[in-house]
């Protein structure tokens, strides 16, 4: 076959394969068989050795990975990639149409389903695939495209050569996750814990070779900039991307009032443990596009559109047994062991049983059946003992009087109910210690969870919270380490080497002085720039800080008059771990500085995390409760009874009209 040919035969090809891919993954109506496909491309392959002057980016056969790199690289994003706010219940739903009514709209919305998975961004040149990236932050996010290729939903080549941006979910299937997980297991590898978590993992490998093998998918349901081609609402937006070639969800609806909204969610609600992938939620937009962009955004949200987040899933299972563990405070935490159960996707075999007070209120007992959700999505919980299941031979809670790593004497501190092992040296605390001090909201190094940091010391690598900083010692045992090597250890001693520069706070949430929180830690740090500072403060002199009380001043004294605290604060000095405050200062107001905050009800104009960064900004304290020390309260749509106290209290209330008049004149808005 002579060149002339070759490249009629690779176009040919290349044509077929591409037509296979989108009649198979995205209409789910194949014209040939897997053989057929399978041959196809494996003469594609030959051909593309045999004629590289005619290799491409795109071809269908780049979709099986192998591209390597050192690293992902930056990339922002030409419109920020906002987050939705999220609601939780019918009459939050209504709030949101009726602040849209208040503006004077008659909105037709559209409903989507909310896909548990990674959201990206992807970038067409005149119908060619050139760029995949992560969401991020919502202004940058990461170059992904070697990875996004292998996504064999995604088109490498549009049906039509337009230059277009546009925006959806990357996704795993339950079947796909259930394929992958027998097949480690075979291996005896760790199992993937579910579709979300899988699909980050794998849409963040260096080795696309390793993507290609999860077989992730995709639904797009957003076109960023719709004007530009003519579209002028959500719902012609999604038809235009589907006649693209993109893959767009079926389950889509409009609808015209708030009773077809709650419909959807209904329906959906009860479908949603029968669909082939996972979703948690549905999102609600608005669908004319001019009513969008009136609507306008908040730093971080649009107007015109809410995420309706569906209630946790219950699921039953046998508490086979009650464990203790010991926190870096001494504190004794009483967990229930499982049988192994499948909630919202992951496989929960245990949870937080909090403390003995928690157990004796729930009446739980060993070989109890009970119901176990995951609040707020997330994190495993017990919520009742199913009492008309019980046999008799179930077994009666009893806390245990020993801590049960070094076998102390357990006790409990002056007005807590929680119990304490009190032996400096429990050797549990050591391993919970170093756990802490490398959290996220600690020194945040990267590459350190749980398992890693109780291997290390175990090994004997790090006892203390110094020897963290002489990891690099032990580089070439590391890399010996199963599930190591050079790469993943090269970037664990990076991460820890740049937290030397992290701001005070982070280190005085690290040093893990008892009732110091991130959010008192950089109080403290804004007051007194340098941790030397604050070591010389006086019981008296810390009582004067607002919010610091006579239990907390004792704690950092306590802290600081121990020896082997101070011996550790001057051995990471000699490390140079940053002692000073980094951060921006605060902007001291008349109207704001020092005063205690409480916000009930929901804002139409802008978010509550949105409000509390401003009120921290000029050094105002937001609280969780109206009391006799709350200076304003401020009162948004549907307010709680924190507004009724406030009134009882004859506390001042701002309404969203005062708000607005406030933070316009700070320029905040």
């Amino acid at each position: 076959m002579d060149a002339f040919e070759a490249k009629e035969r690779i176009l040919n090809l290349r044509k077929i394969l591409e037509d296979a891919n989108y009649e198979y993954y995205v209409l789910a109506n194949p014209s040939i068989t897997d053989q057929e496909f399978d041959n196809y491309l494996r003469e594609l392959e030959n051909l593309e050795k045999e004629f590289p002057e005619f290799d491409d980016f795109n071809s269908p056969t780049k979709r099986v990975g192998g591209l390597v790199i050192d690293k992902f690289n930056k990339v922002k994003h030409k419109l920020p990639m906002l987050s939705l706010p999220d609601v939780f219940n019918e009459d939050e739903i209504r709030a949101f149409d009726e602040r849209i009514r208040k503006n004077g709209f008659d909105p037709e919305y559209v409903c989507e389903l909310k896909i548990d998975g990674v959201s990206g961004s992807f970038h067409y040149e005149e119908g060619i695939l050139t760029m995949g990236v992560t969401r991020g932050d919502g202004t940058t996010g990461e170059d992904i495209t070697h990875n996004v290729k292998t996504i064999k939903s995604l088109p490498l080549k549009l049906k039509k050569p337009v230059s277009i941006e546009v925006r959806g979910e990357i996704y795993m299937e339950k079947e796909t996750l259930a394929k992958l997980n027998y097949e480690r297991e075979k291996l005896n590898l760790n199992k993937l814990q579910n579709c979300r978590n899988a699909t980050a993992g794998s849409i963040r490998q260096l080795d696309s070779k390793i993507t290609a093998q999860r077989n992730l998918n995709t639904w797009i349901y957003h076109l960023p900039n719709p004007l530009d081609y003519d579209i002028h609402t959500h719902y012609e937006a999604l038809e235009y991307m589907k006649s693209l070639g993109f893959k767009v969800n079926p389950c889509n609806r409009l609808v015209k009032n708030i009773d077809e909204i709650l419909d959807f969610i209904h329906e959906y609600g009860e479908k949603r443990e029968y669909l082939p992938y996972d979703i948690d939620g549905v999102v609600i937009k608005v669908n004319d596009l001019q009513m969008q962009q009136q609507l306008g955004f908040t730093s971080k949200y649009p107007r015109w559109a809410v995420a309706y987040k569906f209630p946790a899933l219950e699921v039953l299972t046998k508490l086979k047994d009650i464990v203790f563990t010991v926190g870096r405070t001494g504190r004794i935490t009483p967990n229930a062991v499982l049988d192994p159960v499948l909630v919202m996707g992951s496989t929960i075999k245990r949870a937080s049983l909090h403390n003995e007070d928690y157990i004796i209120e729930k009446d739980l007992r060993i070989g109890d059946v009970v119901s176990i959700r995951k609040a707020g999505d997330v994190i495993p919980e017990v919520v009742e003992p199913k009492k008309e299941r019980r046999t008799g031979k179930e077994i009666p809670f009893k806390m245990i009087n020993n801590c049960p790593i070094c076998n102390e004497p357990l006790g409990k501190k002056e007005g807590q109910v929680d119990h304490y092992c009190f032996n400096p040296n429990c050797p549990a605390k050591n391993i919970e210690k170093l756990i802490h001090f490398v959290s996220r909201n600690a020194m945040n190094i990267d590459g350190f969870g749980e398992r890693i940091m109780e291997d290390f010391f175990n090994l004997g690598f790090i006892k203390n919270i110094d020897d963290i900083y002489h990891l690099d010692e032990h580089k070439k045992d590391l890399i010996e380490l199963e599930g190591f090597g050079n790469k993943s250890v090269d970037n664990l001693l990076e991460a820890i080497f740049n937290s030397k520069n992290n701001s005070l706070e982070r280190l005085l949430f690290g040093l893990g002085i008892e009732g110091i929180g991130d959010k008192t830690a950089l109080l403290l740090a804004r007051t007194f720039k340098t941790l030397d500072n604050l070591k010389e403060q006086t019981f008296e002199d810390l009582q004067k800080i607002k919010d610091i009380g006579p239990i907390l001043a004792k704690n950092i004294t306590d802290y600081f008059n121990k020896d082997e605290n101070l011996e550790l604060i001057n051995k990471l000095k000699e490390l140079k771990i940053n002692m000073e405050y980094a951060g921006e200062e605060i902007q001291n107001n008349d109207l704001l500085t020092d005063k205690r905050f409480v916000i009930t009800g929901t804002i139409s104009f802008m978010t509550r995390d949105e409000i509390e960064k401003i009120l921290d900004k000029y050094g105002a304290k937001p609280s969780s409760s109206v009391s006799s020390k709350t200076d304003f309260v401020i009162v948004g749509d549907s307010p709680g009874s924190k507004y009724q106290k406030a009134v009882d209290l004859n506390i001042p209330i701002w309404d969203e009209e005062h708000l607005r008049s406030v933070l316009t004149d700070l320029k905040e808005i």
